[in-house]
């Protein structure tokens, strides 16, 4: 009696937490309600109203297929239980267990109806639901419960595989600022971003990032447009230009009236572009499934033929032991293995089908600026004018640029670091930004910045150095001019910096048989020079951002399989037209969130690495459907010759599958990590 209260007592409490666990996973799909804040601060008054505000960022939530492969696994496992326990200890159990285990077969006969009359398609539901009602019928109990276990597990990892590629899918506007600063009357007055309106004239800060598209009404600035263009110089803007969302103003201070907000911007408009084509890919079939489900006609057939001639428990037998049956599970096992796999390369893989698409890739395209060139450029030359020296320019230069963040600043500070230059930092400096940078210095006024800044200032630029500009442009180089005084002193000439391990890795893609592509924006010039330096033959220069897609779709009609390497916004729409698309972690965050592989080292070695674990992938695949099939056709062999049954069935089909479970775990043991240097781990296969 005891014993009986005790099995009871444990059955209704896991029937309570299971409860419990559901109504808390259905709250936790109810979108929180948006309050919207109205909160305004004004720069001349210190007085604060706020009501409650909540981003909508915060809140987080399950899918709703997670949910219910959870919720199914857990009511197998309780069904499971009570079987087992009515058998070995307490046989009024069975009929306790027959509540749950008619529920979880409602919902198979649900799925294969729906799928046979609704959606008029013959799948391997319609195999499991025949299975499992002859099961049933001929009193494997046990079995059934053992089948549906297989299912509901695979059920699980392929709805967590799906959920987990579509929660890394982040809107554009992760990189928005929560409030803007708003001119009303001639006060700044902060305003929540939700709330900006067009016509509105806004104020961006130097290193605040532009909310809107607009017009620039009055200042000057230089603006990092890298998100929208890829290209790391950054542009220099003035009043009557035009700036867009997710832009960085640099340096400079502008008033900017407000022509599109929201989901009217570019950069919006292109995310909801990107968002569409991601639920098209997510609602892709597995390789595993269309396997299994290409089996279904074949074995109802064989399965009929079966039952009259060695009666219902063959056909049974054959029903379920099918050929290619253990991919439903071995295929989605093996996937997540190889992307934790990856992930401990330092490569996140965000769509799981990309492993498997990228063994078929044949053609690879870079983009050239923040891929296969370092977004912070390098000195190439200092052209003097004066009889000043190169360390004297130098030094003069980097002082003025002391505090500035952008990239051609970065790169006269590392210039004048890497000569170990003493810098004379003023306390009273007064700085004027918009096309350059005025510096007062005791006794001397710099002027740094470009030929425009210097003619804006009266600079008079000799000709020699305008030749060397002229030649600049061409070759797509950056000439920063110095002027002490009135008087140009000299010109630093810039230019882009190859990633240190990129050569390693052409040479090595070119090895393994890859068509290598290069595609720029940049002029001709510097763009064939990149290619020739990097043996390279084929490359785009001159294209504008909505034409990269165009390029790899030409590819792809060629019979191409491409792989697009890249980043910025306008690369966003590239990214997904590629068949595989891989960026890094240094990419603008709309590039990062697009592709379906991104290198987090920020290191193209880890494109060497990934190619190799996806051949390593498609040798799994392969093995898998070898260890699947070989059970399925000795089964079939054994029901007709040897008339035998379900058990010795299901034991050919757990055969497999635990043969098919050791292989899918092979990543874990061939890709491990072997010494730790720095920060970063170090790997080697077996």
């Amino acid at each position: 009696m005891l014993l009986t209260t005790m099995i009871v007592s444990g059955v209704l409490y896991s029937g309570f937490r299971l409860y419990k666990a559901k109504k808390q996973a259905s709250k936790q799909t109810i979108p929180i309600p948006l309050v919207k804040a109205k909160q305004y601060r004004s720069k001349s008054n210190t007085s604060i109203i706020k009501q409650p505000s909540q981003n909508m960022s915060s809140v987080n939530h399950i899918n709703d297929a997670v949910i219910k492969a959870r919720n199914k696994l857990n009511i197998f496992l309780v069904s499971l239980g009570l079987i087992i326990s009515g058998y070995l200890i307490y046989s009024p159990l069975l009929l306790i267990s027959i509540f749950p285990l008619l529920y979880l077969v409602m919902l198979r006969l649900k799925t294969a109806y729906t799928a046979l009359f609704i959606e008029k398609r013959l799948c391997i539901d319609v195999v499991d639901a025949l299975w499992i009602v002859g099961g049933l019928a001929n009193g494997y109990y046990l079995w059934v419960m053992v089948g549906s276990g297989i299912y509901f597990i695979s059920e699980k990892i392929l709805a967590e595989t799906e959920d987990s590629s579509r929660q890394n899918l982040i809107n554009v506007f992760g990189e928005q600022p929560r409030f803007v600063w708003v001119l009303v009357n001639g006060v700044e007055i902060e305003t929540p971003f939700e709330q900006l309106q067009v016509g509105d004239i806004i104020v961006v800060h130097a290193s605040g990032i532009i909310p809107a598209d607009g017009i620039i009404r009055q200042g000057i600035a230089s603006i990092d447009q890298h998100r929208l263009t890829g290209e790391a110089q950054p542009a220099e803007k003035t009043v009557n230009d035009s700036v867009f969302a997710s832009t960085l103003v640099l340096s400079g201070k502008l008033h900017i009236q407000v022509e599109k907000t929201g989901q009217e911007t570019v950069a919006a408009q292109i995310g909801k572009i990107l968002n569409e084509m991601s639920n098209f890919t997510l609602s892709l079939q597995t390789q595993g499934e269309k396997l299994t489900d290409k089996s279904t006609l074949p074995t109802l057939v064989l399965s009929g033929i079966a039952l009259p001639l060695v009666g219902s428990n063959g056909a049974l037998a054959l029903l379920g032991n099918y050929p290619a049956a253990n991919l439903r599970l071995l295929a989605p096992m093996t996937l997540l293995n190889f992307l934790k796999a990856a992930s401990q390369r330092g490569i996140l893989v965000k769509d799981g089908r990309s492993l498997e698409l990228m063994s078929k890739i044949d053609t690879i395209v870079f983009d050239k600026t923040g891929t296969l060139t370092l977004e912070q450029p390098q000195l190439r030359k200092i052209h003097l004018c004066s009889l000043l020296s190169e360390n004297e320019l130098l030094s003069y230069a980097a002082t003025a640029e002391y505090r500035q963040t952008h990239p051609v600043a970065q790169a006269i500070l590392a210039a004048a670091s890497e000569r170990q230059l003493l810098l004379s930092v003023p306390q009273q400096a007064h700085y004027e930004v918009g096309y350059g940078i005025k510096v007062q210095l005791p006794g001397k006024l710099l002027r740094v910045g470009s030929d425009r800044f210097m003619k804006m200032e009266g600079i008079s630029i000799p000709a020699n150095i305008q030749a060397i500009h002229r030649h600049c442009h061409e070759l797509g180089n950056s000439l920063i001019m110095i002027a002490i005084d009135d008087e140009l002193a000299g010109a630093i000439e810039l230019e882009a910096s190859l990633r240190p391990e990129a050569q390693k890795v052409i040479e090595q893609l070119q090895q393994q048989g890859l068509a290598l592509y290069i595609i720029s924006g940049d002029q001709e010039g510097p763009t064939r020079k990149l290619a020739d330096q990097l043996g390279i033959q084929n490359y785009f220069a001159n294209t504008l951002p909505e034409n990269k897609a165009q390029l790899i779709e030409k590819l792809q009609q060629q019979g191409k399989n491409v792989c697009f390497v890249g980043d910025g916004i306008n690369d966003s729409i590239a990214l997904t037209q590629a068949d595989v698309s891989v960026s890094l972690s240094g990419a603008s965050t709309i590039a990062t969130d697009t592709a379906q592989i991104v290198l987090m080292d920020a290191n193209l070695e880890r494109l060497l690495d990934l190619l190799q674990i996806t051949q390593a992938l498609d040798e799994n695949m392969k093995t898998n459907l070898t260890v699947s099939i070989i059970p399925g056709v000795i089964g079939i062999g054994s029901v007709f010759l040897f008339h035998l049954g379900v058990m010795t069935s299901m034991g050919l089909y757990a055969l497999g599958l635990f043969t098919g479970v050791a292989n899918t775990m092979r990543p874990m043991r061939l890709y491990q990590p072997y010494e730790k240097i720095g920060d970063r781990t170090r790997f080697y296969i077996i």
